[in-house]
């Protein structure tokens, strides 16, 4: 399929009145945390450069959710960046990931985080797993 997500590089944009695409650079990060989540890895243990800790509660509410959606995540295809979004909040960015699952493709299902900027790049922060 030919996604314009692939086609051009997203760039980061702070702009207050609209949702964009989430930026290309910020992507990979976000692959690692749901393919963390995918293989039941909640808090992160295994690591996940510029992603602050998961605290402990917000880890089991993750899990929680998931396992209550009733379905399997699977990693991020590339059509998650056709409807993942993000804003800006004056002084971070607000950010919503569309996830799959085997059974459903596209779930009802999104992680939200937080992005902020650092003198050594940006710092992710998962605000939790949902349905909105």
């Amino acid at each position: 399929m030919d996604h314009l997500s692939q086609r051009i590089d997203v760039p980061v944009v702070k702009d207050e009145e609209n949702e964009i695409p989430v930026p290309s650079i910020w992507r990979p990060v976000f692959r690692n945390i749901v393919s963390a989540f995918a293989k039941g890895d909640y808090s992160l243990e295994s690591g996940v450069d510029c992603v602050l800790a998961i605290a402990p509660d917000t880890a089991n509410q993750i899990e929680e959710y998931i396992h209550d959606y009733g379905e399997n995540l699977i990693e991020l295809p590339e059509e998650s960046w056709d409807t993942s979004v993000c804003i800006w909040m004056g002084e971070r960015w607000d950010v919503l990931v569309d996830l799959w699952t085997e059974g459903e493709g596209r779930s009802d299902l999104v992680l939200s985080a937080k992005v902020s900027e650092s003198k050594s790049g940006f710092i992710f922060e998962v605000y939790m797993v949902y349905v909105p």
